[in-house]
């Protein structure tokens, strides 16, 4: 994106109200069927590694097959732009099905890691559909529905290991969880490609010089990376950081995990009607202040059960509606497109990626508390980088 030019959006027909209706419903039935996909690995970790005769070690590399094929799915974005996008939101859900199904009767680690690499792509492919989808058609109202939309993500997270449970009460093996998490995909799938797209967000390009825009991009970009690295950082050592420290047995590790992502889903369905009445901006600064207070909690009460319980769940709340204000603060700041937003994507998988490595690294060297010092390192450099994005979005619109 070059700071000398800018993207002018032109107004398409408005959509029919019961089409856009439909899609939006049907947007939040793929985030569904991503969460699902995404919550399947963790519970059914073990059982592959006794499916493909390796260790827990070895198995691990899943996630990090999976996360570099999410980043790679990411820079497919500017095919939304170009390609029908229901029909390719669709036929991606077809190809995740049949790559779940894969899952239970690869009995080759190297053709596991194939299959979650391409699987990772796929998530990608429909984490930035979704969201450019819903914004193509819903335009300026798009703000709130885009935390209900990343709420739906949590359903499926959450619905995922229930699933598991259920069948492995009924005797099943816990990798078959697989097929029938397949089959849940299938119907999504058939329902976009009967539904009509929206347009792509026409756009002319003009040589006026508006200073900022690659600028607003790229904090938004690494604003993301360090988000979803706190996010994923934090939500992924949260278990070990109790245990080790002796805070909490295994079991209750395991709900205090549970009720960070619980928590992070609840607050994305509150914030729906707060993204309705408050400016972007405002709700991004309150989030990163409850954040931080969070973080505080446990940092001054390093032995409290207590604390912990409330900083992690106090900290899932706040972070709940970061992610999808901050696109729809994109949306209204540059005007998303499949490509951009396919950008986006990648600096928060990179930081999904690359954050919990670190952490993992100093956890080893420094001890369990670098868990949160860390976490609240990111938080301290997302502050700053907001109060940045803030003042280059204000000189933008001073500008135009």
């Amino acid at each position: 994106m070059s700071a000398s030019t800018t993207t002018l959006r032109i107004e398409v027909a408005p959509d029919q109200r019961a089409h856009q209706s439909a899609r939006t419903i049907a947007y939040f039935a793929a985030f569904v069927g991503l969460g699902l996909t995404t919550g399947s690995l963790g519970p059914t970790l073990s059982g592959l590694a006794t499916q493909t005769r390796v260790s827990l070690g070895t198995i691990s590399y899943l996630f990090m097959a999976r996360s570099l094929g999410y980043v790679l799915g990411s820079r497919g974005g500017k095919l939304f732009d170009r390609l029908p996008g229901n029909k390719l939101l669709g036929t991606t859900l077809v190809m995740m099905a049949g790559l779940m199904a894969l899952v239970p009767v690869s009995s080759s680690f190297r053709l596991l890691i194939i299959v979650m690499f391409v699987l990772g792509a796929a998530e990608s492919a429909v984490d930035v559909g979704s969201n450019i989808l819903l914004v193509w058609t819903l335009g300026k109202r798009v703000g709130p529905l885009l935390n209900a939309l990343h709420s739906f993500f949590g359903i499926g997270a959450l619905l995922s290991p229930a699933v598991l449970a259920v069948m492995v009460a009924y005797g099943y093996a816990g990798t078959d969880v697989y097929f029938v998490l397949a089959l849940m995909l299938l119907p999504i799938a058939v329902w976009l490609w009967r539904l009509p797209g929206p347009a792509p967000q026409a756009t002319i390009r003009t040589t006026k010089k508006i200073k900022g825009r690659s600028r607003v991009a790229f904090l938004i970009a690494l604003f993301l990376f360090l988000y979803v690295g706190a996010e994923v950082g934090f939500g992924g050592w949260i278990f070990t950081y109790a245990t080790v420290l002796k805070l909490s047995s295994a079991t209750a590790a395991a709900y205090l995990t549970s009720a960070f992502w619980a928590a992070l889903t609840v607050g994305r369905i509150l914030a729906v009607p707060v993204a309705r009445r408050f400016r972007h901006s405002s709700i991004l600064f309150v989030d990163l202040a409850g954040c931080l207070a969070s973080v505080a909690i446990i940092l001054v009460l390093p032995g409290s059960v207590g604390a912990l319980i409330s900083g992690a769940c106090g900290l899932g709340l706040f972070m709940a509606s970061i992610f999808p204000t901050l696109l729809s603060f994109a949306d209204k700041q540059l005007h998303l497109t499949g490509q951009m937003t396919g950008g986006f994507i990648t600096g928060a998988s990179l930081g999904a990626m690359l954050v919990p490595l670190v952490i993992g690294q100093l956890f080893e060297a420094i001890g369990p508390r670098i868990v949160i010092f860390f976490v609240g390192g990111l938080l301290v450099v997302m502050w700053a980088v907001m109060a940045m994005l803030y003042s280059a979005s204000q000189r933008r619109a001073a500008v135009a």
